[in-house]
C-alpha cells in the first residue's frame, strides 16, 4: 500500500508546475491577516462590540478604509494561495476544483470590500440600536457575497478531504469534512448571536490556513 502512494505521489510530482515561494506564504497568510486586523480594529475602534456587530461593519466610518484595505488584500492573498495550490496538486485528486473553489472564496472578500456591511447594532457612530429590518442594495451584495465564497470554501475542504484521503492521511480527510459542518452552524447561529457568526468565518479562514500549509509547505527531510 506505501509503495502504490509512494508511486501516486512520483506520478503527481511529474505533472506539477513549479510554484514561486511568494503564492505559498501569501496563501497561508490570509486568514490570520484577516482575523488579527479584525481583532485589532474591534478593540480599538469606538463603539464595536464583538457581541454586537460583525467584523464586516468595521468598513464603515471614518477608519472604514481599513477595513476596505484588508478585505481586498485578504481576497488577493487567497487567491494567490489558490494558484499555489493549483500548481502544486497538479493532477491530483482535487487538483482542478479545489483551487476554483478556493478562487471563488478569494473573489468573494473582493466584493465584500468593494460592497460595504450596512450600519447597525450601534455602529458606527449614530447608526440605528437595532440591526435593521431590511437590507440596502449594498448591504445585500456584501451578504451575498460572504454566503457564497464560505459555500465555496466549504465545498473545496470536502474535495481537499478526498485528496487527503487518496494519500491515506485519514486525520486531514475527516477535518475537512468535520470542518464545514461547524463554519454551517456558526452561520446558522447568527441569527442568536453574531459571536456565532465570527466563531464560524475564523474557524474556515483558519482551517484554510492549516490546509494550505499542509499542501505547500514541503515535509522536512528524514536525518540520517
Amino acid at each position: 500500500m506505501s509503495q502504490t502512494l509512494d508511486h501516486q505521489a512520483a506520478n503527481d510530482a511529474s505533472l506539477v508546475r513549479p510554484v514561486p515561494r511568494i503564492l505559498p506564504a501569501a496563501g497561508i497568510a490570509a486568514g490570520p491577516l484577516f482575523l488579527a486586523a479584525g481583532l485589532a480594529q474591534g478593540l480599538t475602534r469606538d463603539r464595536f462590540d464583538f457581541t454586537r456587530n460583525a467584523l464586516s461593519q468595521l468598513s464603515l466610518g471614518s477608519l472604514g478604509w481599513i477595513q476596505v484595505t484588508v478585505f481586498l488584500l485578504t481576497g488577493l492573498l487567497v487567491i494567490s494561495g489558490a494558484i499555489a495550490i493549483r500548481r502544486t496538486l497538479g493532477d491530483a485528486p482535487g487538483g482542478t476544483w479545489a483551487p476554483r473553489l478556493l478562487g471563488v472564496f478569494g473573489a468573494s472578500f473582493l466584493l465584500a470590500g468593494v460592497f460595504r456591511a450596512d450600519p447597525g447594532a450601534g455602529f458606527p457612530a449614530g447608526a440605528p440600536e437595532d440591526r435593521g429590518a431590511s437590507l440596502s442594495a449594498h448591504g445585500t451584495a456584501h451578504m451575498l457575497s460572504g454566503t457564497v465564497g464560505y459555500l465555496a470554501l466549504c465545498a473545496a475542504f470536502l474535495v481537499l478531504a478526498r485528496h487527503f484521503a487518496t494519500r491515506g492521511q485519514r486525520g486531514w480527510a475527516l477535518a475537512c469534512r468535520v470542518v464545514p459542518v461547524g463554519v454551517l452552524a456558526g452561520f446558522a447561529g447568527s441569527s442568536l448571536t453574531v459571536l456565532a457568526f465570527t466563531a464560524g468565518a475564523a474557524l474556515g479562514l483558519l482551517w484554510l490556513t492549516a490546509v494550505s500549509a499542509r499542501l505547500l509547505v514541503p515535509a522536512p527531510s528524514p536525518q540520517r
